[in-house]
């Protein structure tokens, strides 16, 4: 006797790349004989008739970060679920970030239909503690501790490009060698943007095989032919990227990925959003299906799914239609995904973790005795990338005139309480009316980063974020236009994904009056202080150059 059995479908064929009119078992959650013959002989207690739809497997993204969705697992499972995402591999640095490997294990305690893996954070924080500050630390011991963890598979992107390439006995270099000789077999994840010639070898030699940063048709192949694994999330998947896929036939070498998602996006799609743009920029819907199911089960080692076969988890997708990949219903073990909005539970201090004080007009005001070339960081419209110019603003009344600049103010603020770092900086392309953007949401540290173009507009925001514990805040004409609290941290909320999507997707809308033009405003406004992303960011301790890590000062005296 099966449990299910599914007639009337067309069935992929992950190693033919076909789909086939098939008929499936399923008993005890995984797939049992798969046939074109009638396989009711085997007594299944319930049948399902497909209709014609097509079956694929269930997605599986293996280079996410949940809490870009600014919910917990227990949020993000069911809302995964039904985008057709079955099996996840999270690399959780943002939660590690705030709070160390108890961010993780409570991570990790929760509950979820979806199957969870997670890749070790590796950049913890993603430079060092001389450059920013951050609530939690992974190292050497905590990475011994993790990997003895049976939900963990894998080592998280490794980011430090100074660690990597030119420190022998760097964090991260530890970290590596200690994984390589506990766990020889654990892929490791990389994060090589930007970096070519000797340099990529530098991150090859260490053990780094898998690259999701952002592409170019150059970066493709450098990296293709060096057998570095590509895993595409939004950003690099362009019509010209996947004409060098399509024209090199590097399927085997790919998998579709997310990286980030923000919680207004995500009510939408997931990983299936993905799929459906990489159909559209030209890759072959079979290949699009195959390289977000089975090249990824594959890239991590998982031997139990990735494909409709015997005895793989019968975890799949059924689509009205394949170009346009509508999703109709999905299946995990066998069984129809929920959708309830579960519960969960964070210990209390994980509500208050934001100890930061208010912004003074005298934090914002800085004495000059003429006009001063700045250093500024220049916003892109695509991607999160950012170059570094100079400018020269004007002295007026003895203090510099940044709010008639035509500049943003950036500053970021230590908000573990630990040293009360301020780091300032100058942002072009990034707001052109009166305003101010704040966010407890900062790349990778999460210390409170405030932008604006008036010193009232940036005080209230500000003042805004400290109150609610986190989250994101939006000023305009010093009253607030819209907010998404995040008081998890500072980074999550236990809100349901609708409510706090319409929430997040407010603030947006105000971004964009504000005049910020970007493909997704919120990331590249969080990763104006990562500091591993090129080319000039900043943290607490104030503008860095992403490749020296030399801080780069405010003004040139």
């Amino acid at each position: 006797m099966i449990d299910l059995l599914i007639i009337n479908a067309s069935v992929f064929n992950s190693f033919l790349k076909t789909f086939e009119k098939q008929n499936v078992s399923v008993k005890d959650g995984k797939f049992y004989y798969i046939s074109d013959e009638d396989l009711h002989y085997l007594n299944p207690k319930e049948v399902l008739d497909a209709q014609g739809k097509y079956l694929i497997p269930g997605l599986i993204d293996i280079h996410m970060h949940i809490e870009s969705s600014m919910v917990p697992p227990a949020s993000f499972s069911p809302t995964a679920l039904s985008h057709g995402v079955t099996t996840i591999v999270a690399d959780s640095h943002e939660i590690a970030n705030v709070f160390g490997v108890a961010g993780i294990t409570a991570f990790m305690e929760q509950e979820t239909e979806m199957d969870i893996f997670y890749a070790i954070p590796s950049s913890v924080p993603s430079t060092t503690m001389d450059r920013e500050t951050t609530g939690g630390i992974i190292g050497v011991t905590e990475v011994r501790e993790l990997l003895e963890h049976p939900k963990v598979i894998a080592l998280g992107e490794a980011m430090n490009f100074k660690g990597i390439t030119t420190e022998p006995d760097s964090l991260i270099r530890q970290i590596l060698r200690e994984t390589q000789v506990l766990k020889p077999f654990m892929p490791l994840e990389g994060h090589i943007p930007r970096v070519s010639g000797e340099d990529l070898a530098k991150f090859m030699f260490v053990g780094l095989t898998a690259d999701h940063t952002h592409q170019s048709p150059d970066s493709i192949l450098e990296k293709a032919k060096n057998g570095i694994f590509l895993e595409f999330q939004k950003k690099s998947i362009t019509p010209e990227n996947m004409a060098v896929i399509n024209h090199y036939n590097l399927y085997e070498h790919m998998a579709l990925i997310t990286d980030d998602i923000m919680v207004d996006d995500f009510v939408t799609g997931h990983l299936d959003a993905n799929v459906r743009l990489a159909i559209a920029a030209g890759l072959p819907a079979e290949e699009a299906i195959y390289t977000a199911t089975y090249t990824p089960a594959r890239r991590m080692g998982f031997q139990d799914r990735g494909a409709i076969m015997t005895g793989y988890q019968a975890d799949f997708i059924l689509l009205d239609d394949v170009p346009s990949f509508k999703i109709a219903t999905v299946y995990k073990n066998g069984k129809q995904v929920s959708t309830a909005h579960p519960d969960m539970y964070f210990p209390e201090s994980f509500y208050q973790s934001v100890q930061c004080r208010p912004l003074t007009e005298a934090d914002l005001s800085f004495k000059v005795e003429k006009a001063m070339t700045c250093n500024v960081i220049a916003i892109q419209k695509v991607g999160t990338f950012t170059e570094h110019v100079q400018r020269t603003v004007a002295e007026k009344n003895g203090f510099l005139d940044w709010e008639n600049s035509g500049l943003a103010l950036i500053v970021v603020m230590e908000r573990y309480g630990k040293n009360g770092n301020i780091g300032y900086g100058f942002v072009e392309n990034a707001l052109n009316e009166k305003g101010a953007i704040a966010t407890t949401w900062a790349h990778d540290h999460h210390n409170v980063m405030i932008m604006g173009t008036s010193i009232a507009d940036i005080l209230a925001a500000q003042h805004a974020v400290l109150d609610m514990q986190g989250g994101y805040v939006v000023s305009v004409d010093g009253v607030i236009a819209a907010s998404c609290p995040l008081p998890i941290g500072g980074i999550l909320s236990d809100e349901p994904v609708p409510v706090l999507g319409k929430k997040l997707g407010e603030v947006r809308r105000e971004m964009q009056r504000l005049g910020y033009k970007n493909t997704n405003e919120i990331m590249s406004f969080s990763t104006l202080s990562l500091p591993v992303s090129p080319k000039l960011k900043i943290t607490d301790f104030g503008m860095m150059d992403v490749h020296t890590h030399e801080l780069i000062p405010l003004m040139e005296r």
